[in-house]
């Protein structure tokens, strides 16, 4: 709980600095049986981020990082797209994209765990063949559909709560189930703690590195469903775009290392939900679009250094005192009467 706490203040803090610009910023409607609201709006617009960084956790836990999520992003939503606009049900069409989205998760994890290759070239292999193919299956050009089943993924409402919201805490609830009340979590810590001392203590590191890369691949097929489903169309261009390195950004602001080891999946989703509320931020205070890019990267710069230890102690001028020196063995002691 203590490393949630700095993600927890930051949060706050642009939370009431939307409130100073946006006097109704907290209050949430029911209309048509619908929550409606900025607070809604942030997690609604931020499931997708949130889906990705989930994946991209457990990836960074083993030590290794995935720049191609946003290109399987775009890959799952051209391919879905695809297929509806052909006549395909939707129940194929997301089961083909997100079934394509693991393989290509699955590749990743075979050419960082068998074939050697540094995770960051392999994925960057990925990221820019991927969005290549996603280009070649909408043929360049923006598909577009009109399908109500499939506009319920990222765009449609249950119980009155958007749909990917439900979405994305049924994801991190069977997530948390999978590394925290089973071994699977510590199995990840070791790998990523040491790849070869977990394998010669008979773990098996190849398979679990698979596993994740797969994992974060899915969560990317299914953040790729909820854009392009949000917008009833596919941009193999644009969709997905850069969403790599928000992830990993939020990865970071949520407390888990990139030299893998220990890793929180709340810290995971706080950081994702700061950079969705700082982006509406940057809305609310007027910031001028052409500087948009500039403050984002200021802001969270700042967030990374508040949470850094080193810096905090470093500005707050705490050091630690050298131990009092102690009885040198075998001397004797005197004491004074």
């Amino acid at each position: 709980m203590r490393r949630l706490l700095w993600p927890l203040v930051i949060l706050a803090l642009l939370l009431l600095v939307n409130v100073v610009f946006t006097p109704n910023f907290l209050s949430i409607q029911m209309r048509d049986g619908h929550l409606y609201g900025s607070l809604i709006d942030i997690l609604r617009f931020g499931a997708p981020l949130m889906l990705v960084s989930l994946g991209m956790t457990l990836v960074i836990a083993t030590g290794g990082i995935d720049l191609s999520v946003g290109s399987v992003v775009a890959i799952s939503g051209a391919l879905a797209c695809l297929q509806i606009s052909q006549d395909a049900g939707v129940a194929w069409a997301v089961a083909l994209a997100l079934g394509l989205s693991v393989l290509l998760g699955a590749w990743n994890g075979f050419l960082v765990a068998t074939v050697g290759i540094q995770p960051i070239i392999a994925t960057l292999i990925l990221m820019v063949a991927g969005r290549g193919l996603a280009q070649l299956i909408t043929d360049g050009q923006i598909i577009t559909i009109v399908n109500p089943a499939y506009k319920l993924i990222g765009g449609g409402y249950l119980l009155a709560v958007p749909f990917g919201i439900l979405l994305v805490l049924a994801v991190l609830a069977v997530t948390a189930f999978l590394v925290r009340r089973l071994a699977l979590g510590l199995l990840i810590e070791a790998v990523g703690g040491n790849a070869e001392a977990s394998r010669l203590a008979g773990v098996r590191s190849k398979g679990i590195i698979i596993v994740v890369y797969a994992f974060a691949a899915l969560c990317a097929g299914l953040a790729g469903l909820m854009i392009s489903s949000n917008v009833s169309s596919a941009d193999g261009n644009n969709a997905g775009l850069w969403i790599e390195l928000d992830a990993i950004l939020a990865v970071v602001i949520g407390g888990t290392s990139l030299l893998g080891g220990r890793f929180s999946l709340g810290g995971t989703i706080l950081g994702a939900l700061i950079i969705q509320t700082l982006t509406t931020t940057i809305y609310s205070i007027g910031v001028p679009p052409e500087t948009t890019l500039l403050f984002k990267a200021l802001v969270v710069t700042v967030v990374c250094l508040i949470q850094s230890p080193a810096f905090r102690a470093k500005v707050l001028g705490r050091r630690r005192r050298p131990p009092a020196p102690g009885p040198v063995p075998g001397e004797k002691v005197r004491v004074s009467a």
